[in-house]
């Protein structure tokens, strides 16, 4: 055997061992993942929508760094887009994205891109051609579908819509008409008075909308077809001056400072409905194609309503994605930076791989580099799965968000409801005890009613703070400012307190710096702030303390200044930080409230565009300030031809501001047989009424709307009263019916209702109720307003009689009533002559019974049907004695008279003359 020697070895070993690091080298090396070349042909004027477009898809390109991406830019132009196209052909790409600028031009060149064998996917806007790979993007007709809808629910079905429609011609905007469209179909309350087109920028919203709103002042939403065009309309709005009073709605919630997510979290927009850019979803997409993974051709992205339920749900979600998004950028950087710390060492390794030395430990550096970018990858991997499972969370939390909120309405609208039918039933029964003689009750129980009348107001109270906190928490109470004195306003409210603070020998006084100052302010919203924080001193001032309530004007800061200052308790350390949250009642305080009063002081001032802060030493007492601008903006003002608003009375204290009571009974009811229907699903409520109207009327009831119609159609009564919360049908929906059925038209209608909102006041007027009385009611009120219906309607069967007694019997049909008066006088005409005409045979022919027509007519005329055909008879006979050519007797046969005599009889009963004295009278013998 040859012998080598030691040096051969040496190299033997050397090589050995360069070899293994080498390999070790090579095994270190990720396998090569092919590379690809993606062309993007884009068309913007860089509009944010394409640029979250454009952001998107470099985010998801960073999950693929093996991918060369290009963007060409067209600028909307067609032409410039095609060449383009042409360009990326020849340059040579292995997948084409596009989105169109005008789907017709650019059709040809996509379809010879595909037929040449590379893929091609369609982003945003569709080509006329079914020649593409995939397609991504929204649902255009989906969206504008949705916008409808929403706008009907907002606007609760009826109302005047603009409609701002992006570029004609384009696809979105001829889609998202066309859906818009259809889902307003479903609602014929809803108009849409207007449509403008635009280039989907702002400025042509700002040159086109003035002139349509200047046109159509009375609009209650626009409709955009993105949120630039929104953003526009409401600077337009705002211009005219109608920007808190017409809704706004856009397309497209981006995320950012200017997005359509911020627009709507300001204020600005009611709603935008989110349209994805779709960047990312095109990239997956692309990535499975040139893969060769399962793809799917058309991939839409879905669409959902962004509005002030879940704007603040949304705006969390994308500012976590984009931290998130962040953090994986800044894990790619330290990985790059690996790598390149691998690349180096692995040089390092090749220059000094003679050094056995050297090489072994670049060799150990190179492993432990390789252990630590797998372990990036995995973490990386791990963050990339947990943002696509929160992508899909997003729009869960948007659904729970909107749940959520929908039974928080429901749940306050029913706590209302619930609390005051209760309210009703002791407030109703104690009032009507307490004006009664006071040699009626013991001095004894007229105390405990008195006791039990102010702790039922007292629950008033807080239900009606409730409802406050709930109008002010959904921005459902608007400012309306009058002009007036604030010295007088607050004079008046102090009076309410001056008796119980001398009961406790509390010194109430009020320092006003000027003996008047006038300014515009809404006197319900302050009503409650000052006597929130006057019940407050009070109620924590101790007996012989003080309470000073100051008034100055501020010039220097354009306000005026009031403050409330008590000598009490003070406030604590520990409860000064929460005394104006809601529901936060204070730990040291012996007298707990319901953690309602400050918080909605507080929130009430800020409405009105105030501040209310306080001060309080501990021992030595409070003061709470309110300062007030001495100029409010001309939208939270009242016309001046509108009529002031009148401050809700304060509710009586606990020590005992007895509200007025009247003495003496009611005087009888001269029109007991009048028959008045209760329609009330509550059986005490309904009992309760019952017994309280049957002393005056006859009364019947029904405990459901359905019932409550077919006893009104039946026995036809005087008047109804009817509750509006009733299962299955309405209140106002038995309304509604009863108006439109010529039956029951004339019958006056009262609705008793929880709901005390202006607009719902409003809702219920228009659905021609002749009165609206919330609850709790007072029940001498209720009785002297059904007696006042009864009087105008006598005055109105005055006027249908007046109209009758002309020469025409024929009336107008301009109402339901005067329209069945022409129905019945046209019955009665055409059966003139027949003498066996009777009363079942015009009840006949209208389709009703004898007792219904009798009952609506003594009801519209105060007459009987018989004399009503007499009437009309009678009055036809003065038009043809008038004819000389005709005789008395052939007058008498033609009219249905049994004979001549009884003609006569019934004709000088009716105008104290003869038919022959009549024709004598009224003509001129021929010459």
């Amino acid at each position: 055997m040859p012998h080598f020697g030691p040096r051969f070895s040496f190299l033997v070993r050397c090589a050995f061992f360069l070899g293994l690091l080498l390999g070790i080298g090579s095994c270190a090396q990720p396998a090569a993942k092919p590379r690809y070349t993606i062309g993007f042909s884009q068309c913007t004027n860089g509009d944010a929508w394409r640029q979250a477009m454009l952001a998107g898809m470099k985010k998801e390109l960073s999950f693929y760094p093996e991918v060369d991406f290009h963007m060409k830019d067209a600028k909307y132009s067609s032409t410039l887009q095609q060449e383009q196209i042409k360009e990326f052909l020849e340059e040579g790409i292995d997948l084409l994205i596009v989105s169109a600028n005008e789907a017709e031009p650019v059709t040809p060149i996509i379809e010879e891109v595909y037929n040449r064998g590379i893929p091609v996917v369609i982003l945003d806007r569709r080509t006329t051609s079914k020649l593409y790979t995939a397609y991504v993007g929204g649902n255009n007709e989906e969206v504008g579908h949705t916008a409808g809808n929403y706008v009907a629910n907002l606007l609760k079905q009826k109302g005047r819509v603009v409609e701002v429609l992006g570029a004609p011609g384009s696809s979105p905007a001829v889609d998202r008409h066309l859906g818009f469209e259809q889902a307003l179909a479903a609602y014929p309350g809803i108009q849409k008075v207007a449509q403008i087109n635009s280039n989907w920028e702002r400025p042509s919203v700002l040159e086109r909308l003035p002139a349509v709103l200047r046109a159509q002042p009375n609009v209650d939403l626009i409709f955009a077809h993105n949120d630039r065009l929104a953003l526009g309309a409401y600077q337009v709005c705002k211009q005219l001056g109608m920007q808190r009073r017409v809704k706004i709605v856009g397309v497209d919630g981006l995320p950012g400072s200017r997005g359509g997510i911020q627009l709507v979290q300001d204020g600005i927009l009611t709603a935008t409905l989110l349209y994805s850019p779709g960047g990312e979803e095109a990239i997956r997409t692309a990535m499975r194609i040139l893969s060769k993974q399962p793809y799917d051709k058309e991939n839409i992205l879905s669409t959902m309503v962004i509005d002030s339920t879940n704007v603040l749900t949304m705006k969390m979600q994308t500012e976590k994605l984009a931290s998130q998004q962040q953090d994986i950028q800044r894990q790619q950087q330290l990985l790059l930076q690996q790598r390149a710390t691998y690349a180096s060492q692995q040089t390092v390794l090749y220059v000094l791989a003679a050094a056995l030395l050297g090489a072994a430990v670049l060799g150990l550096l190179a492993f432990r580099a390789f252990r630590v970018n797998r372990r990036i990858n995995q973490t990386l991997g791990q963050q990339n799965e947990e943002i696509r499972s929160q992508r899909n969370q997003i729009q869960e939390f948007a659904e729970r968000a909107k749940v959520e909120t929908e039974a928080k309405l429901r749940f306050f609208t029913n706590f209302s409801h619930e609390l005051r039918t209760p309210l009703t039933l002791i407030l109703g029964p104690v009032e009507e005890m307490l004006t009664a003689s006071p040699t009626d009750l013991p001095a004894a129980h007229r105390h405990d009613l008195s006791l039990i009348r102010r702790n039922a107001q007292r629950l008033l109270q807080l239900v009606n703070q409730l409802m406050d906190f709930r109008k002010i928490d959904v921005g459902k109470m608007p400012v309306r400012a009058t002009e007036g004195n604030l010295v007088g306003f607050v004079r008046e409210i102090m009076d309410v307190f001056e008796k119980p603070a001398r009961q406790r020998g509390i010194s109430l006084r009020f320092l006003p710096s000027e003996p008047a100052i006038r300014l515009w302010f809404d006197v319900n919203i302050l009503d409650k702030v000052f006597f929130n924080l006057l019940s407050n001193a009070l109620k924590f001032t101790p007996d012989r303390g003080q309470i000073t309530v100051s008034l100055q004007l501020v010039p220097a800061e354009n306000s005026v200044r009031l403050s409330v200052e008590d000598t009490g308790r003070g406030i604590s350390e520990q409860d000064r930080a929460h005394i104006f949250e809601w529901f936060y009642q204070g730990q040291q305080s012996a007298a707990r409230g319901s953690g309602m009063g400050l918080a909605l002081a507080l929130g009430l001032t800020r409405l009105h565009l105030g501040q209310l802060t306080f001060t309080s030493q501990p021992g030595k007492g409070s003061t709470f300030v309110v300062t007030l601008p001495l100029e409010l903006p001309p939208a939270l003002k009242l016309p001046t031809d509108s009529a002031a608003p009148q401050a809700m009375p304060a509710l009586a204290l606990e020590e005992g501001i007895a509200a007025p009571a009247t003495t003496g009974e009611l005087p009888a009811m001269a029109g007991s047989e009048a028959l008045v229907l209760v329609i009330e699903d509550n059986p005490d409520v309904n009992a309760f009424l019952t017994q309280k109207l049957q002393p005056h009327f006859q009364v019947s009831s029904a405990f459901d709307g359905a019932t409550g119609l077919r006893l009104a159609a039946e026995s036809i009564p005087d008047l109804i009263v009817c509750d509006v919360m009733l299962p299955e049908l309405s209140g106002l929906e038995v309304v509604a019916q009863l108006k439109g059925d010529w039956r029951t038209s004339h019958i006056p209608v009262v609705l008793l209702t929880a709901r005390n909102a202006p607009e719902q006041q409003v809702e219920g007027v228009q659905a021609g109720a002749d009165l609206y009385l919330t609850k709790p009611f007072n029940p001498t009120f209720l009785l002297e307003s059904l007696r006042t219906l009864l009087a105008n309607r006598d005055k109105m069967r005055e006027h249908f009689r007046r109209e009758l007694s002309v020469d025409t019997v024929t009336v107008a049909p301009q109402r339901v009533d005067q329209k069945f008066l022409a129905d019945l006088t046209a019955i009665v005409e055409a059966n003139l002559g027949r003498s066996d005409l009777t009363v079942e045979d015009v009840a006949r022919s209208l389709g009703i019974s004898r007792v219904q027509l009798y009952r609506k007519v003594k009801a519209v005329l105060g007459t009987g049907v018989t004399d009503f055909i007499q009437g009309i008879r009678l009055t036809k006979a003065r038009q043809l004695l008038l004819d000389d050519e005709q005789t008395i007797a052939e007058v008498a046969y033609q009219l249905g008279f049994s004979s001549p005599s009884y003609f006569s009889t019934s004709f000088k009963a009716r105008y104290q003359v003869s038919p022959s004295e009549f024709r004598a009278l009224h003509t001129t013998p021929s010459a």
